[in-house]
């Protein structure tokens, strides 16, 4: 099937059918978003509606994952952490203010609560893409000129079930949740992106180059299992 790469929501996966009367987007089970079309549309029609549509787009993504558990103190990412204020007004309001996440609630109001949730995620996200924006392109460069190998470009995602992922071009794509890793964790991901400039495959050779670069990525990999991708 065909695939394009989108700088917010990566990884957008194409299927035509002869059933499709019009273009639909959802979100697939692995996080990422599949746009269903009629058999003979250009795929230029999905870039548009893309474009065109990220409001409802954001929303959908964000429905699909399963809030975390906030508080006040509660660590974000790398920097940040949230930091949760009794709203005078009664207004409910989410602000970002240099590295705190600022959550203004009302009385009777939790945490949990469905619009606060919406408002706290969006918060998130900008945060963590404020925070990998700043270290994983530099991270990145690092590893592949300590290790010897090459990529085109980085996009940055959160619209997926993936931690990371490497096109067949070397384009190597990452998700900002990376922010909420332990550092090892991070470079195990990048490493192995990385790696799939060269072997876009989990062959036998692609994974002893993981191992010479990260002699540890067994005991990384099983601790990766444990996280989730989702914000």
């Amino acid at each position: 099937m065909p695939v394009i790469y989108d700088d917010e929501f990566g990884k957008i996966t194409i299927r035509r059918s002869a059933r499709s009367s019009q273009i639909r987007v959802r979100v697939a089970p692995d996080g990422s978003l599949r746009a269903s079309m009629p058999l003979y549309a250009p795929i230029f029609l999905v870039k548009r509606l893309v474009k065109n549509s990220r409001p409802e787009l954001r929303e959908i993504i964000q429905r699909s994952y399963k809030p975390g558990n906030y508080s006040n103190g509660t660590s974000i990412g790398k920097s940040h952490r949230l930091v949760v204020r009794h709203a005078d007004d009664g207004k409910l309001a989410v602000r970002r203010y240099n590295q705190e996440i600022i959550l203004h609630l009302p009385l009777g109001v939790n945490v949990d609560d469905p619009d606060v949730t919406k408002q706290l995620t969006s918060a998130v996200i900008s945060a963590l893409r404020v925070e990998a924006k700043s270290y994983l392109p530099k991270r990145l460069m690092f590893l592949a000129n300590k290790h010897g190998l090459k990529y085109r470009r980085v996009r940055f995602s959160h619209a997926s079930g993936r931690w990371g992922s490497c096109s067949s071009n070397g384009t190597v794509s990452l998700n900002i949740a990376l922010m909420k890793l332990p550092f090892e964790l991070i470079d195990y991901v990048i490493i192995h992106e990385l790696v799939h400039t060269i072997h876009m495959n989990h062959s036998r050779d692609f994974w002893a180059l993981v191992a010479k670069a990260d002699p540890d990525f067994k005991a990384h990999r099983k601790l990766l299992k444990q996280e989730s991708p989702s914000i």
